[in-house]
């Protein structure tokens, strides 16, 4: 007798993401209501909407039932079919906002995934492509999803018209390697990319300058890059950003971002996203703040075995994940302090066993 799986039961907006991405790698239907219901506009907002599309295409058979208010929805989840998808991006939300959850899933799909997305390509709400191209996908190399896993910025889009597309390949994996990783080691250098579009290519130079002024006291091994993107490719509206990743011996990446705004010189935009890597650096661990989750997400899907990770102080975001997480997979997590004796340091052993996910969609050609 088949029995139906039980619904994960989620109230608002937040988290939404992670939390249809839990359901739909643990195969439960996802029902999320009050989404907003207290608010002036309830409901789903455009780029939500989207969102639950973008996944329509990915996946193969969901199930998405959304109220008339637009304040509840029920997802009940098909298989990963992976495959060729294109999506447009509303102008809303950056392509950062859907590229990560699409990034959990895309290792489980039954065939690789080619996915095109257009859309802005930087903003200060997501994480930009540079950031999901030269810090995310690397964090899916630690699980062993390697060989032909690339992100491609054909254009670049600033907000408010956009106008940029990325395409993502992803290969498929059977199963996650365990993650051991628990040594920080030492910040050996510091990558950066700064981009201007429509506007004086010459900000970009001086968003390099500014940054190493900062950044040349600590460490001498400094490459800042500056992409400038001319014509058709740097899409419809005016805008420069500076992405900085810094990098341990052991492999560890910490990094940060700012984004142009009206009347803000490019050298205190460059200030910011230098002094704002230095602090996340402070902030120690393995894993930075803003790949937690994704982490997190890949050790309770390893294989049968203890994963082990260091990181900083959870967000607020991590927190409740680690909540979900234990709904949908019954994974409990064992969070001690990384090192008792060092009170100068916040960091936390993360450990959990894996529930051994196979992916049994992958197509065994």
């Amino acid at each position: 007798m088949s029995q139906t799986p039980s619904v994960l039961h989620f109230s608002g907006h937040q988290y939404l993401r992670h939390r249809l991405v839990l359901g739909i790698l643990s195969g439960k239907p996802v029902r999320i209501d009050k989404i907003r219901s207290e608010d002036q506009n309830p409901g789903l907002r455009d780029y939500e909407v989207s969102l639950l599309r973008l996944l329509e295409r990915v996946t193969n058979g969901t199930v998405i039932e959304i109220s008339v208010t637009g304040t509840a929805i029920l997802l009940k989840p098909g298989i990963i079919a992976g495959g060729n998808v294109v999506h447009d991006c509303p102008s809303s939300r950056s392509v950062g906002y859907f590229l990560e959850p699409v990034v959990m899933l895309a290792p489980f799909a039954k065939k690789p995934l080619q996915l095109t997305l257009r859309g802005i390509t930087t903003d200060e709400n997501d994480l930009s492509v540079d950031i999901m191209r030269t810090v995310t996908l690397p964090h899916l190399q630690l699980f062993g999803v390697s060989e032909g896993l690339e992100l491609r910025i054909k254009k670049r889009g600033s907000p408010p018209l956009g106008g940029g597309e990325v395409q993502f390949l992803c290969p498929i994996v059977k199963q996650l390697k365990t993650l051991n990783f628990v040594d920080p080691g030492k910040i050996k250098r510091i990558r950066g990319i700064s981009h201007a579009v429509r506007v004086n290519p010459q900000f970009s130079n001086r968003m390099i300058e500014a940054s190493r002024s900062v950044l040349n006291r600590y460490i001498p091994d400094i490459y800042l890059y500056s992409d400038v993107y001319k014509g058709e490719e740097s899409g419809k509206s005016p805008g420069y950003a500076l992405s900085l990743l810094a990098e341990s011996t052991t492999g560890a990446m910490h990094c940060s971002e700012a984004v142009s705004k009206p009347g803000v010189a490019p050298e205190d935009i460059a200030l910011l996203a230098s002094r704002s890597l230095l602090s996340e650096i402070r902030r120690g661990g393995c894993v930075d703040r803003q790949h937690q989750v994704l982490v997190l997400l890949m050790m309770v899907l390893g294989s049968e075995d203890v994963g082990r990770c260091r990181m900083g102080i959870p967000t607020t975001r991590t927190i409740q994940f680690l909540r979900d997480a234990k709904e949908a997979f019954g994974t409990a997590f064992k969070i001690v302090p990384a090192d008792p004796e060092d009170s100068a340091t916040d960091d936390f052993l993360y450990s959990c066993y894996g529930v051994g996910y196979v992916n049994a969609n992958r197509s065994l050609a």
